[in-house]
């Protein structure tokens, strides 16, 4: 994935996009190429034009310039003049509101998303479609008499049954609480495995986009200011929006071995091996893992008698401190990078600098998928 023109591309596999929306006192101004499998997030401040994006995309909006390619396919060129409507994009769009029809009943709301099914190959069918949101025992319900969850999750499978080739979700989770947040994550993960259209995640939440997203997008007053594999946009310590207390990494771990004694599972990754509470999968499955910056704390000798279970060696690969209390740090560990989020202070007086090798004391880590049943 890029922000730059990129005039010779090839457009086959990939979406592109190159849009300019002017506006009184707004200016969406993007030139992006995205990955046609996985979910990208798309993160940013309100009002910095993750919605007015996924509008142009959506065939919403009447930009200045619009260049839409999927696959090789262009649905947008308006140096051609050339547009597909509204109605023609192979579209889901699943909003903040699910939307649902408030007088027809679960199974009849999503029979009007099959009823706008496009032909398209490998789509998943109805039954697949229910099964993997975990619809069976809601279908003669009606609206009204659903969780805010649930409504969601019907939104998502309406959205999916017309069998778009490009998926745009604007905040799904952003009017649930953070227990109904939790109850339809399990199903976007199972939706990210199982689905192999592109899906554009809109979302102002770090920790979401991190469990979801196989690649980001920050933008920030119209503008991108970074894009690309998860991993790489969130160690990037230029992006002030990813400074705060949600500063963190996400790395690719997988189970190493599972200590039934004091039910703790072994992750190995390149930089060693992490220890994390529950049961997660089977032995070599691959795994997720996100660390906070809050989260690490860095020492240059081996602690005794410390609770904490994750000691790894790392490098320092750089340091950020700006004017206020805190410093990001970031760290290599193998192959892969991590951020710690500490005190200018502590920074100051650990008196450290770029290639120091030291030990990073992780206190916790956050595994994607949901603990493996008995």
């Amino acid at each position: 994935m890029n922000t730059t023109n990129h005039p010779g591309n090839k457009t086959g596999g990939a979406v592109t996009l190159r849009y300019l929306l002017e506006r009184a006192d707004f200016a969406l101004d993007v030139d992006l190429t995205i990955p046609m499998r996985g979910i990208t997030g798309i993160f940013g401040k309100s009002g910095s034009g993750k919605t007015a994006l996924l509008r142009c995309i959506a065939g919403l909006e009447k930009p200045t310039i619009g260049q839409f390619t999927i696959n090789g396919d262009s649905w947008q060129d308006t140096t051609q003049k050339h547009s597909k409507a509204v109605h023609e994009r192979q579209i889901g769009y699943v909003f903040q509101e699910p939307r649902l029809f408030d007088h027809l009943n679960v199974d009849s709301n999503l029979e009007y998303g099959q009823s706008r099914r496009h032909d398209q190959k490998n789509s998943l069918e109805r039954g697949q479609i229910i099964d993997l949101l975990g619809l069976n025992g809601l279908l003669r319900r009606r609206p009204d008499e659903l969780s805010g969850g649930e409504a969601q999750r019907v939104a998502i499978a309406r959205a999916l049954l017309c069998a778009p080739r490009l998926v745009l979700m604007d905040e799904p989770l952003a009017a649930l609480d953070r227990i109904r947040k939790e109850e339809i994550l399990p199903f976007l993960d199972r939706l990210h495995a199982e689905l192999s259209v592109p899906i554009l995640y809109v979302s102002h939440s770090i920790e979401e986009v991190s469990r979801l997203c196989d690649h980001l997008i920050i933008i920030d007053q119209g503008h991108i200011l970074d894009a690309g594999d998860i991993q790489s946009v969130l160690v990037n310590l230029d992006l002030p929006l990813l400074a705060g207390e949600e500063a963190g990494s996400v790395i690719a771990g997988s189970i190493a071995d599972y200590d039934e004694e004091y039910d703790l599972t072994h992750l190995k990754f390149s930089g060693g091996t992490l220890i994390v509470p529950g049961k997660y999968g089977h032995r070599e499955s691959e795994l997720r893992l996100r660390i906070r910056g809050n989260d690490v704390s860095l020492c240059r000798n081996r602690p005794n008698n410390t609770s904490i279970l994750n000691i790894i060696p790392v490098t320092v690969d750089r340091i950020q401190s700006g004017h206020g209390p805190y410093a990001l740090v970031r760290l290599r560990a193998g192959n892969d990078l991590l951020t710690a989020r500490l005190t200018r202070r502590s920074c100051h007086e650990m008196e450290l600098k770029q290639g120091d090798r030291l030990l990073a004391q992780i206190k916790s880590v956050a595994v994607r998928n949901t603990p493996a049943a008995d």
